[in-house]
């Protein structure tokens, strides 16, 4: 089954196709950093964490570029307010680079706690000026857009004159105004829905570069139109972000796109949806929105206890990335039981061996775990659908349980069949879902109970029941089971 994605643009699945054979450049809105990543960010990146990874299993050579953005970030997404990153800084007394370093620190930091894989290039928009300045200079020339006393705004009736303007969220230009204000006597745009490419700063403004305009900073949407343009040409193949983009920022993207080089930028646009706590959508003003840290430590008003980074990510997983995500204690603790059944059952398929060529002794149960480790392809092929992978997975956990209890034989798979769930198991939780045994003190314990087998193993071999009943019923006595199976192999649990 070849991949399909959906296209937020086409509103519908399409058969992946890569501009060039064997290469996918893809391009991801990344955080601005003038504050701590907030959740919704967090599973936006995990998600595309996830694409990356199964696009490289897919053998790929992906080019992933996600930005930094620290400057140009007003309060309004029309234009309006100050840069959060100066305001910021005069009100901490700091360089606005100071507030940069410290959130981007922060952000790479959680990125890595979760597990995410660092993108190929990380730009930044303040490492781009120049082209940024190049992107609005070019646009003015081709007429799509206009200067006011230092200010350079895109002429988006001007522009929908000839292409489609909300052609991403599927809405027509006379809606779109319908929804903006009227133009206050003050308003220098000519156009109620025109945006900024280059902003005049004010003298006092900390973050200011010169440009044929005069010194000015640039608009939020041209900083990743020309980052993406530098990295991954004009077109490009996946465009990704939040759902919460798509209306203003990436419909910008596009039409600055076609107004600067006449091609939209991406041929796949992407969007992950939101998180909702408790059926409620999460924000700040409600005060049910969670900071990664929080969930870490369980610091935060409604939350039970903490949850591992492994936790949240494999939560996450457990819901397609195009589908509202409702985070609750329950959920998330359920998570973690989820989460720790799938590893030990990992763990317990690891130390299975395969039989030389033996055959299957057990035809169905053969062909049962073949269909269900297919299915791990077939389902990410279907618009990268890590639920429904999960869903198979969870259902070869009491087969890989059988096997280790003895309930059903270990030559019931063939070799071939066992190796290839093996592999699968390793390829899908470790290397496409970044997933990993945070759980230290399990390892640990793992080692010991392996080194305190061998000891009673030895025992039993020279006789010594002594010692050999000893070391069972001491474990018994905090709390591990632990069991002789046949042919002299042993195993544990707790009880």
């Amino acid at each position: 089954m070849p991949l399909k994605i959906y296209n937020t643009l086409t509103r519908e699945k399409e058969t992946f196709s890569p501009i060039v054979p064997g290469h996918v450049g893809m391009y991801v809105c990344g955080p601005t950093v003038y504050s701590d990543v907030h959740l919704g960010n967090c599973r936006t990146f995990i998600s595309f964490d996830i694409i990356y990874r199964y696009l490289k299993y897919l053998g790929y050579k992906v080019r992933y570029v996600r930005n930094i953005t620290d400057a140009g970030h007003l309060e309004g997404d029309r234009d309006e307010g100050d840069d959060k990153f100066s305001k910021i800084a005069r009100l901490q007394q700091l360089e606005p680079m100071e507030i940069v370093q410290k959130y981007t620190l922060g952000f790479r930091h959680v990125m890595q706690l979760f597990n995410n894989l660092p993108p190929s290039i990380e730009p930044t928009a303040t490492g781009h000026i120049a082209e940024q300045i190049e992107m609005t200079r070019q646009i003015i020339a081709n007429g799509y857009a206009y200067e006011v006393d230092g200010t350079v705004y895109f002429d988006v009736e001007k522009y929908s004159k000839e292409q489609p303007y909300g052609i991403l969220t599927n809405r027509k230009l006379e809606d779109l105004l319908e929804g903006t204000r009227e133009l206050g006597g003050q308003d220098e745009k000519r156009g109620r829905l025109d945006f900024a490419l280059w902003i005049k700063a004010k003298p006092e403004h900390l973050m200011q570069w010169p440009s044929p305009w005069g010194m000015g900073f640039p608009g939020w949407h041209i900083e990743c139109s020309a980052m993406s343009g530098k990295y991954l040409g004009q077109k490009f193949d996946i465009h990704g972000g939040g759902m919460d983009l798509a209306a203003t920022h990436h419909t910008n993207e596009i039409a600055q796109s076609q107004a600067c080089y006449h091609t939209s930028p991406a041929n796949y646009w992407m969007h992950t949806n939101m998180l909702t706590v408790n059926g409620t959508r999460m924000s700040k003003s409600l005060g049910n929105g969670f900071l990664p840290e929080e969930l870490f430590t369980g610091n935060h008003k409604l939350l039970d206890k903490a949850y591992s980074p492994m936790t949240v990510r494999f939560f996450m997983l457990q819901t397609h990335y195009r589908s509202t995500l409702d985070f609750s204690n329950e959920a998330l603790q359920a998570s973690e039981k989820g989460l720790k059944r799938l590893w030990d059952a990992y763990e317990v398929l690891k130390k299975l061996i395969p039989a030389g060529k033996q055959a299957a002794t057990d035809a169905e149960l053969d062909s049962k775990v073949n269909k269900l480790v297919n299915e791990f392809d077939e389902f990410m092929n279907d618009d990268f659908n890590t639920a429904k992978v999960l869903g198979s997975m969870f259902e070869l956990v009491p087969v890989i349980n059988s096997i280790k209890d003895g309930l059903v034989k270990a030559d019931a798979l063939s070799a071939e069949t066992l190796a290839l769930l093996q592999q699968k198991f390793k390829a899908y939780l470790e290397d496409i879902f970044g997933l990993k045994n945070t759980n230290t003190d399990s390892g640990k314990l793992n080692e010991v109970m392996d080194l305190l087998i061998d000891i009673r193993k030895e025992a039993k071999a020279k006789k010594d029941f002594a010692t050999s009943d000893k070391i069972r019923n001491q474990l018994a006595a905090v709390g591990i089971n632990l069991k002789d199976e046949k042919g002299g192999e042993m195993s544990w649990g707790l009880e």
